[in-house]
């Protein structure tokens, strides 16, 4: 996701992140993220987006979180919108009224690396250093079993690395 942003950024888009924690949030702020939503339980992200947007939505919606987040994701996209999925964290199978597919003219695309040229041009981008990747945190092969634990408790912003040493 921290990549995602970066990339939208260098792109001149206007970026929203949602996040059930604020620190994260506060993290993507310095990033450079515009618009900051925090994911309180019983929070509709698709209905806040919509409202703040004066009911237009958004144009893209990048969805790594999979079930869990799919139907606000839908929520959140304007007319002729694009959801693009990129992972399954909460689990792989979503549910989707068809018709407002069509009726909203919706793009649902899937997502991994993109093509070669796009690859590419994002390897450029690191080489000049105009891209970085976030790391979180980085672990010693012997403490490899705490860097699966802060994956797991979700604590983690970033890469969590484990490092492998000659």
């Amino acid at each position: 996701a921290q990549m995602a942003l970066a990339i939208c950024r260098a792109l001149g888009a206007r970026t929203w992140v949602t996040s059930r924690s604020e620190a994260k949030l506060e993290r993507a702020r310095s990033l450079g993220a515009d618009v900051l939503l925090h994911q309180a339980p019983g929070t509709d992200i698709g209905r806040e987006v919509r409202a703040r947007t004066g009911k237009r939505g958004v144009t893209v919606v990048l969805d790594s979180i999979g079930t869990a987040t799919w139907q606000q994701s839908l929520g959140a996209l304007g007319r002729r919108g694009r959801l693009v999925t990129c992972g399954g964290t909460s689990g792989p199978l979503v549910e989707t009224d068809i018709r407002r597919l069509f009726w909203n003219q919706w793009t649902l695309m899937g997502s991994t690396m993109g093509s070669d040229a796009e690859y590419d041009a994002v390897v450029a981008e690191f080489t000049a250093g105009r891209l970085a990747p976030v790391v979180d945190s980085v672990h010693s092969l012997d403490n490899a079993a705490d860097a699966f634990a802060r994956l797991d408790a979700g604590a983690h912003f970033g890469k969590v690395t484990v490092r492998i040493a000659r």
